[in-house]
């Protein structure tokens, strides 16, 4: 009995090290926040807006360097704009973002994006390498997205870049959404990513 129980106590053994290997295989690299920024642009039929809001959080990859999935929060507070220079009509635009008209901040202070599949991409048209499918939550709504992106490695660092259009009605921004009133602003948004990413301790 003493050798059987001998004998399960070296596998048990041999399985958690295994466990553990697999564990420790995924590493997770910080998005470096200085230099990271989702960027967008909003139209209307006869001008547009454009600019950006910071993003923390992690992308997660295995022993190989391959990208297994990730996890991101982007705070609504931090949205700023490009195209305005007359400091009032800017901050005006700002905070009528934030209200409930749009982003409805107090109520939803962050968007979250949650990899959930990550796979090679190769478009003729495209310089994407990579198609990144995640869940997208906006405004209390949680929709599944498509991001084709040029992901890069060099040395201990990864870079994420790419484009897309989000459509807004399908988070329930609803507001400006009639052709016929006076203000109409078109439901796709232009989105460009640009994350930067460092192994810990970098």
């Amino acid at each position: 009995m003493k050798r059987k129980d001998y004998g399960v106590l070296i596998a048990l053994a041999v399985l958690a090290a295994c466990s553990n290997k697999e564990t420790t295989g995924i590493v997770k690299t910080k998005a470096d926040e200085g230099r990271s920024a989702v960027e967008w642009k909003g139209s209307a039929p006869t001008h547009f807006h454009e600019g950006a809001f910071k993003v923390s959080g992690n992308l997660h990859t295995n022993g190989k360097g391959s990208i297994t999935g990730g996890d991101f929060t982007i705070p609504i507070a931090s949205i700023s704009n490009f195209d305005l220079t007359n400091e009032a009509e800017r901050e005006q635009l700002l905070t009528h973002l934030k209200s409930p008209d749009f982003f409805n901040m107090v109520v939803y202070p962050d968007a979250k994006f949650h990899i959930t599949k990550v796979e090679e991409y190769k478009d003729a048209s495209s310089s994407a390498n990579t198609m990144i499918t995640g869940d997208f939550t906006m405004i209390g709504q949680t929709h599944s997205i498509r991001i084709p992106a040029v992901i890069k490695t060099i040395n201990d660092s990864i870079s994420a870049e790419g484009s897309f259009t989000l459509n807004r009605l399908q988070w329930g921004m609803n507001s400006f959404n009639d052709p016929e009133q006076g203000l109409y602003i078109l439901p796709d948004v232009d989105i460009t990513l640009k994350l930067y990413f460092r192994k810990p301790g970098l």
